[in-house]
């Protein structure tokens, strides 16, 4: 079963990929660039995170072939760069720790600086390998096949995952002698 999403999707593999995206605040920084493009100026304020904090976790996502400058303005004697994302979608084949660490930590930050009530549910449940494979594709596909409104509706996160606990066997399973 693929779960790989269609459309514009980079596929994340290398090292100074995996590197970039163990920390939440370049985390945030992608979640934030998934609108539109933008300065180190309204991420930092977007974020709550000072410009230079910016600017530094800018540059090991664009070493990292994650983030791109796509523009300038000129601005009272200066010169602003805007930053977008090289693609709509990440995909991580072969997850990291460190990696997922920093996209729950990332999450829990933006949950924390919501300005709404959000949603968030942990429930384990025993299912058969068929039944957790076509609840997997579901998901998916819910999130694949979701419409965005217009630009000017608030942005929402949807963290989706589903994985088999480690150790936890159906009774009658298999014993360890």
């Amino acid at each position: 079963m693929n779960n790989q999403p269609s459309g514009d999707v980079q596929q994340i593999s290398t090292s100074a990929q995996h590197t970039a995206l163990a920390h939440p605040v370049r985390q945030r920084l992608l979640f934030a660039l998934s609108a539109r493009p933008s300065t180190i100026s309204r991420l930092a304020a977007q974020l709550g995170v000072n410009k230079g904090s910016v600017s530094h976790h800018l540059r090991v996502l664009c070493e990292a072939g994650l983030v791109q400058e796509s523009g300038t303005r000129r601005v009272r004697g200066g010169t602003e760069k805007y930053y977008r994302r090289t693609a709509e979608r990440l995909f991580v084949a072969e997850p990291r720790a460190e990696g997922t660490a920093a996209l729950l930590g990332a999450v829990a930050q933006e949950l924390e600086r919501s300005p709404v009530e959000h949603v968030l549910t942990l429930r384990h449940i025993r299912l058969s390998p068929a039944r957790a494979a076509r609840l997997a594709e579901t998901l998916a596909a819910l999130v694949e096949e979701t419409e965005e409104d217009p630009e000017d509706e608030p942005v929402h996160g949807l963290l989706v995952t589903l994985y088999q606990q480690a150790g936890a066997q159906a009774p009658g399973g298999p014993k360890s002698g």
